[in-house]
């Protein structure tokens, strides 16, 4: 037996699909294919608030040196200003990596939920409705491989 995908609530292997403890062995299912549901706004506004959080001390730094400059104060006190402004700048560095990162992870997971479904026995049955769109492009590729090679043997027609 072939394992194709393995995780704690989806296996595919070369002799059934396993999701959440019901089974379909590979030599019932006929179809499979998929759907991407709606848009989802929250994750979207989520990425819009990491973007600010990024650009904010950057923007910051420029309005304190604008306003620095615009004051016209003493030497003392526009250095501060632009010493302080510059420091705000420099500190969206460290922050900015870790707001990538979780900028990159929300592209890894999708804006959108995706489902995975199948014909079995005839009746269309979905498998899989996830958020996560790395864990569907997964599974859903290995089920496609474990159909493809159950085809090749000749088990079921796909």
């Amino acid at each position: 037996m072939v394992t194709y995908y393995d995780d704690r609530s989806v296996q595919v292997t070369s002799v059934a699909v396993t999701v959440d403890g019901d089974s379909y062995p590979l030599a019932e299912i006929t179809d499979l294919w998929h759907h991407r549901g709606r848009l989802s706004w929250r994750v979207l506004a989520g990425r819009g608030a990491l973007a600010g959080a990024m650009i904010g001390p950057v923007v910051a730094a420029v309005a304190g040196i604008a306003l620095a400059v615009w004051l016209d104060g003493s030497a003392t006190v526009t250095v501060a200003i632009i010493g302080v402004s510059i420091l705000i700048g420099l500190a969206a560095g460290p922050i900015a990596d870790q707001l990538f990162e979780y900028f990159d992870r929300s592209y890894a997971r999708g804006s959108r939920p995706r489902e995975v479904w199948i014909r079995w026995r005839g009746h269309p049955v979905r498998l899989l409705r996830t958020p996560d769109a790395l864990r569907f492009g997964q599974i859903y590729r290995a089920l496609q491989r474990a159909l493809e090679a159950t085809q090749m043997q000749g088990r079921a027609p796909y």
